[in-house]
């Protein structure tokens, strides 16, 4: 097999739980293949780097073998090399949000302060 689609590799290779997340995932814009936004539809084939969003981090993984059929995890990770950098270490991360107890309901500019700081 020499190329395949990218939402089925994903599946594949166990970066998704489920083909719909990996299509949707494509779908959302957390998918670029050699650097372009991918569809579901997109074919990889071996060289490719693919660069997959999701939970607040990024994997950056290049296509070393090609397959469709969900496989075991031993043999998921042949198929790929995972160039993705290491994550930041435990005092690097951002503190968490706390206030005060008795200080009341947020007012409209502290739950805007609030979005901002949980979107990033």
């Amino acid at each position: 097999m020499d190329s395949t689609r990218v939402d089925k590799w994903l599946w594949s290779v166990r970066a998704y739980a489920t083909r719909t997340a990996a299509s949707d995932g494509c779908q959302g814009g957390h998918v670029r293949v050699n650097g372009t936004p991918a569809k579901p539809s997109t074919t990889v084939k071996i060289g490719d780097r693919v660069v997959v969003k999701g939970h607040g981090n990024e994997r950056i993984l290049e296509v070393v073998r090609v397959i469709d059929k969900r496989v075991g995890a031993p043999v998921a990770a042949e198929c790929f090399v995972d160039h993705s950098p290491p994550p930041p270490p435990p005092d690097m991360s951002a503190p968490l949000l706390t206030r005060d107890r008795a200080t009341g309901r947020p007012t409209k500019k502290d739950r805007r302060q609030i979005d901002r700081f949980r979107r990033g």
